[in-house]
């Protein structure tokens, strides 16, 4: 993956991010007008902050109770290997796997975090037995149970 320099936001591109942050379904007349600037060029900016990668997509936020799966956890996984063939693999492999939410690559005694949803106690045993202890790179695994989570407020973007 190659990786760039970020692009230089003034003023208005980060009051633009701030605002769609706080809500992404803002339309970009009401982004103009919340920012006293025209249209068109709210619409350039937006277009120019996805074309430089800065706006990365839209997120879709679903209650998974509604899908039939509302037990939630967390798995830490922990590697025996590291080999960059090995680990990309299982990344690739985990980050499909059916009921992961995301699939965080860290640093320290863990080497990856799952957030995933399940329908109960028997669907989460499966998951870890049919979709990460099967890798024969992985050495262990510990879950936690999601009682509850709220997302934050991300970072302050108005200000550099």
């Amino acid at each position: 993956m190659q990786r760039t320099q970020p692009p230089r936001l003034d003023d208005i591109d980060r009051r633009i991010l701030d605002l769609l942050h706080h809500d992404a379904e803002l339309t970009n007349k009401a982004l103009s007008v919340r920012l006293g600037i025209a249209e068109s060029t709210c619409a350039y900016r937006i277009r120019a902050l996805r074309e430089a990668g800065t706006i990365t997509g839209r997120r879709l936020t679903v209650d998974f109770r509604h899908l039939g799966r509302p037990l939630q956890a967390v798995i830490k996984v922990r590697l025996g290997a590291h080999d960059e063939r090995s680990v990309r693999e299982l990344y690739d492999d985990l980050t499909h796997a059916p009921g992961v939410i995301q699939a965080f690559h860290v640093a320290g005694e863990d080497d990856f975090h799952l957030h995933v949803a399940v329908a109960d106690a028997e669907a989460l045993r499966d998951f870890v037995l049919h979709h990460v202890t099967v890798h024969r790179v992985v050495r262990q695994t510990e879950t936690q149970l999601i009682f509850e989570h709220r997302s934050g407020s991300g970072p302050h973007v108005a200000e550099p």
